[in-house]
């Protein structure tokens, strides 16, 4: 006996889209179902745009659910493309039925979403593969992580993360990519094929990160990363305007000079009246290949250095959150988009960034900062 229309419905729902992470049934992407007496199930599917990237991986999808029901002969998939209208409504549809209007969702009463902006006085000190592992991590313990790739002139967590997709537009709302179950969004995923430079000045850095934030579709998130640019400079200013309840997280290395500079970079949220997570040494000590004795290559001290300072700036506590040793494996897993706390995870310094993902991850109880959307009685 041929499968019924309710029961066909039903499996579709259990196709998820690739990149909005919902049912095509809840997106009106399901064009129509005939079902053959023969047993042969016909499904006409839209798709949100014509060249869509993932339109193999649903018409697999599609087929694999159907198959999968008693009755089922065949099936038969017919792709199309959804109309302007359709488009529009989705987008409505996904922005909570709100409109068109470009609202930075992590700023709206209600939000959950943890913000952490990274941030380091200088270059070098591996801010990048700290955030990109940090995500890794927390996805990996069952997160929903999105990264801002904020360094506009030195984007490179595509590469580390090995999200080589661009991004797809459902009219203007962006779709990112996803990699190791994170979605990212970064400069780098618009520029044309070389490894051009990006030459912006201030203004235009802070619309890219308000499209960032605004246009990109990022569902419901635990939790949002931003990688910044080193220093203080524009990007850090309009990260501090436009998400003013992101925790700042400083990564620094043992030796003092960049400990100063890490603290100059801390140091911006007693004048933005941010909050700071804490502070991450990277590169805390080179393990001795023949007897683990620790190799103090950089130093010792800056990590808890900046936490101190920061501690008495602020006039509230600001703990060094963990200490992660150099490891050769962490620059290969960058290079190939490997994260190491996916691929070693019991590597120590894997097991150190996993332990600080695991602390930043616990949601405080406390309601500062949540916009409670309340207005007073009068």
């Amino acid at each position: 006996m041929a499968p019924t229309q309710e029961q066909v419905t039903a499996a579709l729902a259990t196709v998820i889209d690739p990149e909005i992470r919902r049912p095509i049934t809840d997106l009106g992407m399901v064009k129509s179902i005939d079902i053959g007496a023969d047993g042969v199930v016909r499904v006409g599917v839209y798709l949100t745009v014509s060249g869509c990237p993932m339109k193999d991986t649903i018409r697999r999808d599609v087929a694999t659910s159907i198959t999968k029901l008693d009755g089922v002969t065949g099936v038969e998939i017919e792709l199309d493309v959804m109309s302007t209208e359709q488009r529009k409504t989705l987008q409505t549809k996904l922005r909570g039925n709100r409109g068109p209007e470009k609202e930075i969702p992590f700023n709206q009463p209600g939000s959950l979403t943890r913000v952490f902006a990274v941030a380091s006085g200088k270059g070098g000190v591996g801010k990048s593969s700290v955030t990109v592992n940090l995500a890794a991590a927390m996805a990996a313990s069952g997160l929903k992580v999105g990264i801002v790739d904020a360094d506009i002139y030195g984007h490179s967590v595509p590469r580390m993360l090995g999200a080589s997709e661009r991004p797809t537009k459902v009219e203007d709302m962006i779709m990112p990519p996803m990699a190791h179950d994170i979605k990212v969004i970064s400069v780098g995923m618009f520029k044309p094929e070389g490894n051009s430079a990006v030459v912006w000045r201030g203004p235009m850095l802070d619309r890219a990160l308000h499209q960032f934030l605004a246009d990109v579709y990022w569902g419901d998130l635990d939790v949002l990363l931003l990688d910044l640019p080193p220093g203080t400079g524009d990007i850090a200013i309009s990260v501090a305007q436009r998400l003013p309840s992101a925790e700042i997280l400083v990564v620094t290395t043992p030796q003092m000079a960049a400990a100063e500079v890490a603290e100059r970079a801390g140091s911006i949220a007693a004048q933005t009246h941010q909050q700071i997570a804490g502070v991450i040494e990277n590169m805390s000590w080179l393990p001795c290949p023949h007897c683990d004795e620790r190799i103090s290559v950089f130093g010792e001290g800056g990590g808890q250095t900046v936490a101190d300072a920061l501690t008495q700036i602020l006039g509230a506590r600001v703990p060094l959150l963990g200490q992660i040793p150099i490891d050769l494996r962490l620059r290969e897993g960058a290079d190939e988009g490997k994260p190491l706390v996916l691929t070693d995870p019991d590597s120590p310094a894997a097991a150190e960034l996993r332990t600080i993902a695991a602390g930043l991850s616990k949601r405080s109880s406390s309601l500062k900062g949540l916009q409670l959307g309340l207005s007073p009685n009068r």
